[in-house]
């Protein structure tokens, strides 16, 4: 395990932090440009991470994001978390109305599809994404809505 993990789980649990996302979404696309998507805030903190690009929904240009994500099943899981934020993060608003976007994960550039989790499998999937960010427990404690989990799914051909 990377020694610098549970520091990472440490600070993601600040009160604070949600006040400082935007230079730290900052820094981290700076980041991820610079190494072409192979180190990110996150993955120095020994957590899995991804370069999310999908269309705004209102402008219909192409947005990326730098995202926590859980690989699983040929595919990865991503949370509208916003750190529990009351109001969803503007990526997440996108993410649910579209049905592709694409993934630069580790260096190479997917097209997946997308879909919320719902029900038994949001729960399933729910345990999944705590074993990686435990925090995800304390963000959805923070805000009256529930946190989409998003199922993205590489695409065939």
């Amino acid at each position: 395990m990377n020694p610098f993990r549970p520091l990472a789980i440490r600070i993601g649990r600040l009160p604070w932090l949600p006040k400082y996302s935007r230079p730290i979404i900052a820094v981290d696309k700076t980041i991820q440009r610079l190494t072409r998507g192979k180190f990110t805030l996150l993955k120095i903190g020994g957590l899995p991470s991804l370069a999310l690009t999908v269309r705004g929904r209102k402008s219909g240009e192409p947005r990326t994001t730098p995202l926590l994500c859980v690989p699983h099943d040929g595919g990865w899981l991503v949370v509208g978390s916003n750190w529990g934020h009351p109001k969803p993060p503007a990526w997440a608003l996108n993410l649910s109305e579209a049905d592709e976007a694409s993934v630069l994960y580790e260096g190479e550039q997917t097209q997946v599809s997308v879909r919320i989790a719902e029900g038994d499998e949001r729960a399933r999937l729910w345990s999944v994404l705590v074993k990686t960010w435990p925090n995800y427990d304390l963000y959805a404690q923070r805000t009256d809505r529930t946190l989409p989990v998003f199922v993205l799914t590489p695409k065939s051909g």
